[in-house]
């Protein structure tokens, strides 16, 4: 045992850092590639540039005004669907579980989905969503409460409900809208192309507040593994930490999907190809996941842009899709 640790110590290092490569490769990627290729050498040139408040120059203004911005929300929602994916597989003890779970989603498109059949500014778009996303999970954890308790089964039945009710509800307005389901169909399959700076400043404070909880509850939700009975015994207080968890998830998830859409997938596996590579601990799986989800993100975001698959929804679905099906054939053999 005493040798096992400085090996794995070392895996979980060197995988730091390939990981972090590989998102800095994405970056790099995802920002000069386009309409116009911009060179790996010039884009970290006008990164550079802007960094350190250097007049732009050339291809400087494409790579900051128009490309980064995506590439840069693209990043930040991928780590926080991963992130949060990976808590609550954890917290509900589940490897089916994704952010999703208690309705987020579905909220979420219901909102967007008024304020786009209603006709109302792109900017009220997101608002929308968020606010109704939000209230998905507030409905889920209040028809799940049962007295101080909000039961694993109960919120997840509870979830299922109310993202089927809000399913139909959106569902019903697409059809009242007929001329803008094409705009509602686009959200729902996820788009990065409208993302700013403005954007990015505003989910940023979503994804940090979650997401950083999350990280600082990850001690905890490794004796959440031994089950409820024995956690309790070590001293953690089950019910506030699976709370806490599931609000601070749909924070960061809510303030995702408010600006770029419903992106399935990234949230599911990304936590399963961290745990076959580093194992299953919390302190490991999660900022792991938030490096490895950024970098898939931006990478599907490339290839939505640059082939006709044209919605990063559909390949973040094209990709993970088959992933999770070889996932179950292999837990099967084991």
């Amino acid at each position: 045992m005493r040798t096992a640790a400085p090996r794995r110590g070392l895996g979980v290092g060197l995988g730091t850092l390939l990981l972090a490569a590989l998102l800095l490769a994405a970056v790099v990627l995802g920002t000069g590639l386009g309409s116009v290729t911009i060179p790996p050498g010039e884009v970290l040139g006008a990164l550079w540039r802007g960094v350190t408040r250097q007049a732009l120059e050339g291809n400087d203004v494409i790579v900051w005004q128009i490309r980064l911005p995506r590439v840069v929300m693209g990043a930040l929602v991928g780590a926080s669907l991963s992130v949060c994916g990976g808590a609550f597989q954890g917290v509900f003890r589940n490897p089916l579980a994704d952010p999703y779970l208690l309705g987020v989603a579905s909220g979420s498109a219901l909102g967007a989905t008024v304020a786009i059949v209603a006709g109302w500014p792109r900017t009220l778009i997101p608002v929308s969503a968020l606010l109704a996303a939000l209230a998905a999970v507030a409905c889920t954890l209040s028809l799940a409460r049962e007295g101080r308790r909000f039961p694993p089964t109960r919120l997840i039945l509870a979830g299922v409900v109310v993202g089927s009710v809000l399913s139909a509800a959106t569902t019903a307005l697409i059809l009242r809208g007929e001329d803008r389901a094409r705009q509602v169909l686009a959200y729902t399959l996820g788009d990065l192309g409208f993302s700013g700076w403005r954007d990015v400043l505003t989910v940023l404070p979503y994804a940090a507040l979650g997401c950083g909880a999350l990280l600082l509850l990850a001690r905890a939700l490794d004796t959440l593994q031994l089950g409820e009975l024995t956690a309790r015994s070590l001293g953690v207080p089950v019910e506030r930490l699976r709370l806490i968890a599931v609000l601070a998830a749909s924070l960061a998830t809510a303030g995702a999907v408010a600006y770029v859409g419903v992106i399935g997938f990234v949230g599911l596996i990304v936590p399963h190809m961290i745990r076959l590579a580093f194992g299953p601990g919390h302190r490991t799986l999660l900022p792991l996941s938030a490096l490895l989800g950024g970098a898939l993100l931006v990478g599907a975001d490339l290839l939505a842009r640059t082939t006709p698959l044209s919605q990063v929804g559909i390949v973040t679905t094209l990709l993970g899709g088959p992933f999770f099906l070889w996932l179950l054939r292999k837990e099967r053999h084991e």
